[in-house]
This record gives C-alpha cells, sequence and structure tokens, in this order.
C-alpha cells in the first residue's frame, strides 16, 4: 500500500505520518518546505520524541517528499491508494487544484483501484470541505467516475504536537505526547476498509468529532485565552493554575451535559476523558505557548466552532453555560503581534463595540441574553 501526505509540518511527520508509515505504508510526504523535503529524501526516516510518564524517541522509517506544488503530486495521485492531509483548514482549498488534476489522470490513465482521502484537520467534517474544493476545481465529465472510484473520508484527530524547541538543529525531528486518537467515517470509504493500526472506524463519526471538539478544543482555547490574560506562558501554566482550572474544567463539565444529551455518552466514563485531557495540558514535556494555543480567534469564535458550537448546545438543552461564557470573553480580549486574525479581531471590537462584534462573528442573536453575558463578562475582564 502507498500513500501521500500533504503536510511534513510537526502534526504530519509526529501523528498520522507516524501512524501510516509504523503500518508499513509505503509514505511520501507532499510539502513547501525544501529544507524539510531534502532531509526527508536524504535521510529516509526522522526521530519522534514520545513524551507521557517516560520519554522515548521512535525512529520512522520508509519515507520519501516531494514539493506540492511540483506536477510530481499529479502523477502520485494517479498511483497512490491513500491520501491524507495535516496542512491546516486554511491551506485545503489551496492543495485541491492538484487533488482535481491528479484525479484526472488517474481516470484518464484507466486506473480502477479504489482511492481514499481523509483530511486530518482541526475541524469538523474536513474531508467533505475538501471534497467540494476539489470538485469544483475537476471538469464535470470526471464527477461519475470520482464518484464511483474515490472515498472523501472525514475523521476526528486529537493529538497534541508542539512547535519544536529553539535550539533544535534538526529539522526532522519533532515531540509528541503518548495520547493520539484518529478516528475515521467507515461509512465512506470506498473499496475494503483500511487496516491501521491506530485509525479507529465508527459509524457515527460527528459523535466522536464533537467529543473532541467539546473537550479538548475548547478546554485547549479556554487554557489559552485565561493564561494570556494571567500573563502566563505555557498551557501547562496555565491549568495548574487554581482559578483557571476550575473555569476550564467548568466549561468542560458544560459542554459534556450536551454531549451526554445529545449522543447518550456515559457521563461517568465522559467525566474521566475530562480528567485525562486536563492531565495532558499538565505534561511537562509539552511547551506548548498560550499565545500559539491561542492563535486565530475569529475562526475559534465562529458558529461551527469549539467556543460558541458547545455554548448554543447549552441553549438547546436549557443547561448551565457561565464558563463557556468566561472562555468566550476571555478569547474577545486575545491579542497577538503574530497573528492577523487577533488583529483583526481587535480592530472589530475597536470599531463596533463587542456586542456588534461577537454577533457578527459568531452568529449568535444581537438581542440574546447570552450576547449580553459574554459583554458583561468581557468588560469586567477590561
Amino acid at each position: 500500500m502507498k500513500a501521500l501526505h500533504f503536510g511534513a509540518g510537526n502534526i504530519g511527520r509526529g501523528f498520522i505520518g507516524k501512524l501510516l508509515a509504523d503500518a508499513g505504508i509505503e509514505l511520501v510526504f507532499a510539502d513547501v518546505n525544501q529544507v524539510v523535503l531534502d532531509a526527508l529524501n536524504a535521510r529516509g526516516e526522522y526521530p519522534v520524541r514520545v513524551v507521557g510518564e517516560q520519554e522515548k524517541t521512535e525512529i520512522v522509517t520508509g519515507v520519501s517528499a516531494v514539493n506540492s506544488t511540483s506536477d510530481d503530486i499529479i502523477t502520485l495521485i494517479a498511483e497512490v491508494d491513500l491520501v491524507t492531509t495535516a496542512v491546516g483548514p486554511q491551506i485545503l482549498e489551496r492543495i485541491a487544484g492538484s487533488v482535481a488534476k491528479g484525479l484526472a489522470k488517474r481516470r484518464d490513465n484507466g486506473i480502477e483501484r479504489p482511492l481514499n482521502i481523509i483530511a486530518c484537520e482541526n475541524m469538523v467534517r474536513g474531508t467533505s470541505q475538501l471534497k467540494g474544493h476539489v470538485m469544483k476545481a475537476l471538469p464535470e465529465q470526471y464527477h461519475a467516475w470520482v464518484d464511483a472510484h474515490v472515498g472523501f473520508v472525514d475523521s476526528a484527530v486529537d493529538r497534541i504536537v508542539p512547535p519544536s524547541e529553539a535550539g533544535n538543529n534538526d529539522p526532522l525531528e519533532v515531540t509528541v505526547e503518548t495520547f493520539s486518537e484518529w478516528i475515521v467515517d467507515k461509512t465512506q470509504f470506498v473499496g475494503e476498509l483500511p487496516h491501521i493500526p491506530g485509525m479507529e472506524l465508527t459509524d457515527n463519526l460527528m459523535a466522536f468529532v464533537e467529543r473532541k471538539l467539546f473537550t479538548l478544543n475548547t478546554g485547549h482555547a479556554i487554557t489559552a485565552y485565561l493564561g494570556v490574560q494571567a500573563g502566563l506562558n505555557t498551557i501547562r501554566d496555565a491549568i495548574l493554575d487554581q482559578q483557571i482550572r476550575a473555569v476550564v474544567q467548568g466549561a468542560m463539565e458544560e459542554s459534556g451535559a450536551v454531549l451526554i444529551k445529545r449522543y447518550g455518552f456515559d457521563a461517568d466514563k465522559h467525566s474521566a476523558y475530562i480528567q485525562k485531557i486536563l492531565g495532558r495540558f499538565e505534561n511537562p514535556f509539552l511547551k506548548d505557548d498560550v499565545e500559539r494555543v491561542g492563535r486565530q480567534p475569529l475562526r475559534k469564535l465562529s458558529a461551527g466552532d469549539r467556543l460558541i458550537k458547545p455554548t448554543l448546545g447549552t441553549l438547546e438543552y436549557g443547561l448551565p453555560h457561565a464558563n463557556l461564557v468566561t472562555g468566550i470573553a476571555a478569547a474577545m480580549h486575545y491579542r497577538s503581534e503574530e497573528d492577523p486574525q487577533a488583529q483583526e479581531l481587535a480592530v472589530l471590537l475597536q470599531e463596533k463595540g463587542p456586542q456588534a462584534a461577537l454577533v457578527q462573528i459568531s452568529g449568535l442573536d444581537a438581542d440574546s441574553k447570552i450576547v449580553a453575558d459574554v459583554v458583561k463578562a468581557y468588560d469586567a475582564m477590561a
């Protein structure tokens, strides 16, 4: 089996790429970072530091790389069995054109073997969004063939992969936590279901997508935003602050009540899942900056994302949401010189005020009590 993986960054190498290579799949990375590409091709392997209660280094072998702007991509898509991505939600549209050309070449070459494509992004149904971009770029005469021979498989991914530490001279070394979760929608595959250790198949993906979004992502973001407010540097520093921890745990319990109501998750098991995530935030080996985790606040405050979506769930079921409100208000205070969205947020707040800015970003009703509550919390933080 051969796979093409878009994204040779830390998440690509440390999570999905590692799982694929460990499963004995011939793996080609696609990226634009020529330093990383040259190193992968020269060495054919790279080290991954896996850190938890103990630390160990594992070597991922049998890999190569191509530049994702080259025509090599088109040839590879015409011949591989699996395409995966870890490029970030905003880059999916950029790679869609190459994917479309590769699919067209695959059909023109008469290849009938099934191909499955899985976007492993920190977003809801990312592969379905990628499919929309690909089909838009693909001439209509290929659409029926793609529907018959190509599976666009949605997934939920969960592994904390911090940026490389300063002073590390190896462009390929990556650090990851022990925990990882890759859940894919088995109903969307074309052909036989693959057996890849570490890939979990489900026929109820949205339950797991929202469990991760409402728990890990919600908690991570609120920890970051409250950490920035408190002048702390890392996620570990922030979650060890008892006041921040109380709000973060409270928010995850509020969003968890929505999940239990909506999907029937077991309350005790979900409580244990929350405690596991809090423990992951405490990992002393993961020096994850609050400023980095908080980036892209406009996306994180949008209607379908980690702060507003669980809050809407609490409104749907008439459940408490005071800690989620605090988290939303803290997100509105996030500022970063490194992040264009943070700067855009600041301008929006200055020009429109907190109520109108929040309504525009989140889609919440301007006259709703929830907006009034967030504005009150935002003003109190100021």
